[in-house]
């Protein structure tokens, strides 16, 4: 039988960032600021931990409230009906400390499997005893897949947002304390 091990993601010192190019010529970039999530890990092998991860779609911050604003209407987002993004994967294909993790994302009500490429930063110990992991994960989606397909067609032909959005992650974990047996 496994020892599965929890780790939880820090948010203070975690991140789910992205960037889009708007006009042709430039990147809007932004973030999640509201979002958890968990990692299961099987006799301490990160190779074969799940993943699971929420986030609040209402919490998209580019720095422009009025296009936040827009971004949360139902010409993105529609956070209205769906409130939240979420990020679910088991497994890590690679070697060393840089692989793939295939994981399903659902935006929107729509899911689709996405690749990230994985990169494990390493462990340690924190001052307060708190065994930490970190990671680094980046991939790219195409917004139309998940029905975030507003645009506007600009005088000189190209679009305002493109359809492309970079997406680039940051995870700090904290092993939970094994539960007691009862």
């Amino acid at each position: 039988m496994a020892n599965t091990q929890r780790w939880e993601i820090d948010p203070s010192h975690s991140g789910i960032y992205f960037s889009v190019r708007h006009l042709v010529i430039a990147k809007v970039r932004g973030q999640f600021t509201r979002w958890s999530g968990a990692l299961e890990v099987p006799d301490g092998d990160f190779a074969k931990a799940s993943v699971r991860v929420v986030i609040d779609a209402s919490s998209i911050d580019t720095g422009v409230a009025d296009r936040d604003a827009h971004l949360r209407s139902a010409d993105f987002f529609d956070v209205e009906r769906y409130p939240e993004v979420t990020f679910t994967a088991a497994g890590f294909h690679g070697r060393g400390d840089r692989g793939t993790v295939t994981g399903q994302l659902t935006i929107k009500g729509t899911t689709r499997d996405v690749v990230l490429d994985v990169e494990r930063l390493g462990e340690a110990t924190d001052p307060w005893g708190n065994h930490r992991a970190a990671f680094a994960a980046k991939t790219a989606i195409d917004r139309k897949d998940f029905g975030l397909a507003w645009n506007q067609v600009l005088e000189t032909g190209g679009v305002m947002v493109g359809e492309r959005v970079d997406l680039e992650i940051e995870i700090e974990a904290v092993r939970q304390a094994a539960e007691q047996a009862a």
